[in-house]
């Protein structure tokens, strides 16, 4: 099943939204890897992938905030050091345990279900307070 930038996930904001389809493209090609059988020799290179863009993306997001005054910007860089950490620790794992079906199916689900959560509550109210400042 591969994932979308469905509406309820567009944010509105040009940047925001190229980030995140690059970050659900990421995602997407390890699972189009794993309907391959492929997933193990895939998932090192996804996680050095994403433990580089995220922390890319997080901080083109946070300047954005800071730019806009956005009120929660405390709060919301920490929800970005919480996906940083947890994207660390799993890429650890990998290096650790060494590629398995398990530790793929753990990290698609931790990545998805935390990116997509994050973008539907939090990346939505930013781009929102964006475009409110952006008239004034």
């Amino acid at each position: 099943m591969a994932y979308s930038l469905t509406p309820d996930l567009m944010t509105g904001n040009t940047l925001i939204d190229s980030e995140h389809r690059q970050l659900i493209d990421a995602i997407n090609g390890l699972l189009d890897a794993c309907s391959k059988g492929k997933g193990r020799e895939e998932i090192t290179r996804t996680m050095k992938f994403l433990q580089d863009y995220t922390k890319k993306h997080f901080g083109d997001e946070e300047r954005l905030q800071l730019s806009s005054d956005y009120p929660d910007y405390t709060n919301h860089k920490s929800y970005h050091a919480y996906f940083i950490k947890k994207v660390d620790e799993l890429s650890a794992r990998l290096a650790k345990e060494g590629p398995s079906v398990a530790i793929v199916a753990e990290i698609n689900r931790a990545l998805a279900d935390w990116l997509f959560n994050h973008i539907k509550t939090q990346d939505v109210k930013v781009a929102a307070h964006i475009r409110s400042r952006e008239g004034k």
